[in-house]
């Protein structure tokens, strides 16, 4: 009961975060609408520590994992393997490997600045990066979200490029350790 308490207590306080679209369209609500309800917030805000404990850290909103926090080497992969999170719940490892959830927001150089709408949309259909890249690993569940609509998608990445952009350079994807 206490760790579901604990847990309503961080979803209230994610669905508080402001929407800080520097636009009110109705592509642009849809789209922050998409975002919240599909959890980007759980792991491509940064948690940190606030008077109750971890608090999404509403300065660092959708910038993802950050830059000066890397997890040590993942062990060899072997049957026994359990998924862990870092303190900040950005970054994962697991058999795959160590994930860093990447920055969503506008930034040219370390967020999704440069990408096109395209890119985008076929990024969450395909589960490859920029829709022809190496695959997007979990804990990211593209595999769920790949049935939204073209519409949803664009509407999502219109309001992510709508946001401020947060200058973060997550930390590159690491393969699991050879057995």
């Amino acid at each position: 009961m206490k760790s579901y308490c604990a847990f309503a207590a961080f979803v209230l306080t994610l669905s508080a975060l402001p929407a800080l679209a520097a636009s009110d369209s109705p592509q642009v609500k849809r789209g922050a609408h998409i975002v919240l309800t599909g959890g980007c917030n759980d792991c491509h805000t940064p948690l940190r520590m606030g008077p109750k404990g971890p608090e999404p850290d509403r300065a660092r909103m959708l910038s993802g994992h950050p830059e000066k926090i890397i997890l040590p080497p993942p062990p060899p992969l072997n049957d026994a393997w359990n998924n862990v999170g870092s303190a900040t719940n950005t970054a994962y490892a697991g058999p795959w490997g160590i994930t860093y959830a990447i920055n969503l927001t506008p930034d040219p150089e370390t967020g999704i600045g440069k990408w096109r709408e395209h890119e985008f949309v076929q990024a969450i259909k395909t589960g490859k990066h920029l829709g022809v890249g190496r695959p997007i690993m979990p804990p990211m569940p593209w595999e769920s979200y790949r049935h939204l609509t073209d519409a949803d998608l664009k509407a999502a990445f219109t309001y992510l490029k709508s946001i401020p952009p947060i200058r973060n350079r997550v930390p590159d994807y690491v393969p699991p350790a050879a057995k």
